[in-house]
């Protein structure tokens, strides 16, 4: 994808209650609870010949959900769906048997400078929903779940844990929480006995302190048991905390595809490529990404 940073792999590390690493999936961690993929876009400053143009490309036994800081992005599938993501809503794309979609800078845009900013998450689906039939939905900003406790904010972007319920639909037990510490003041964040399942966190902006041990922006804190998640945010910091039970099969990833069967991976990229009924196109959209070169093996 052009104009997107990815964040890199980092070897992962044992630190008590954690380990650490800077994108998941890596090696020691494939998957936290259902979530099985974070990438990080931005922040980027596009100029005014710059724009993200994602063509249609396919998907299968996820939702992705996009969530954006800063900037706009055009989405069309499969369905039928055309709606621009703005800044703190949440659109959430439910691949099932199947769906294809672009992301792309909106009209309007395309010929001014600009930033993009934001989060792009893959949530696994449970086994015996991965074949449904694809689904999508746009949350508006303003209904997310919003609460200061000691002039800490919090926004349940997805799930439902600490007493409140996101309308961002999910498919099992899951919670993804933005904390952010806008004082001058370090903050204890205490989730001990109040998260479930496998529990990460991500630091946006600013520091974390663990054990007398300090984290920075674009790391992953994976603990090893989330009822006893606990730390400090220093001042002017935003984290993501998120997580969930996890599930008792394996799952597999190939390019954009994933799926508890290889086979079903197999039968994915045959359908594909070969541009068949299986995969619908995308409504004003004459253009597709090719599975990439080379064809790594399903790990």
């Amino acid at each position: 994808m052009s104009n997107i940073d990815f964040i890199k792999e980092e070897t992962a590390a044992d630190i008590g209650n954690f380990l650490v690493g800077r994108l998941l999936p890596f090696r020691q961690k494939r998957n936290i609870g259902p979530f099985v993929f974070i990438d990080h876009m931005g922040p980027a400053f596009l100029k005014d010949y710059q724009n993200l143009d994602v063509a249609p490309h396919p998907h299968i036994g996820l939702s992705t959900l996009t969530y954006l800081f800063d900037g706009a992005i055009m989405h069309r599938d499969s369905i039928g769906n055309e709606i621009e993501i703005q800044p703190g809503a949440v659109n959430l794309m439910t691949a099932g048997k199947g769906v294809v979609h672009s992301e792309r800078t909106p009209e309007y845009l395309r010929t001014t400078d600009k930033f993009l900013h934001g989060l792009q998450i893959w949530i696994a689906l449970p086994k015996d929903l991965e074949e449904t039939e694809p689904k999508f939905k746009h949350i508006d900003a303003q209904a997310l779940p919003i609460w200061t406790e000691d002039a800490v904010h919090y926004k349940l972007i997805a799930g439902e844990v600490l007493g409140y319920a996101s309308p961002v639909p999910t498919y099992s037990p899951l919670y993804m929480i933005e904390v952010k510490n806008t004082t001058n003041e370090t903050k204890t964040i205490d989730f001990k006995n109040q998260l479930f399942g496998e529990s990460g966190l991500y630091i946006l902006e600013g520091e974390v302190q663990i054990e007398n041990q300090t984290f920075g922006p674009k790391q992953i804190l994976i603990t090893l048991d989330a009822h006893l998640c606990q730390f400090n945010l220093a001042p002017q910091t935003t984290v993501y905390v998120f997580g969930g039970d996890a599930f008792p099969e394996e799952r597999f990833i190939f390019w954009n595809f994933v799926s508890t069967s290889k086979e079903r991976i197999e039968k994915a990229k045959q359908d594909w490529m070969a541009q068949n009924e299986n995969f619908p196109k995308v409504p004003n959209e004459t253009e597709w990404i090719p599975i990439p070169e080379p064809k790594f093996k399903t790990k």
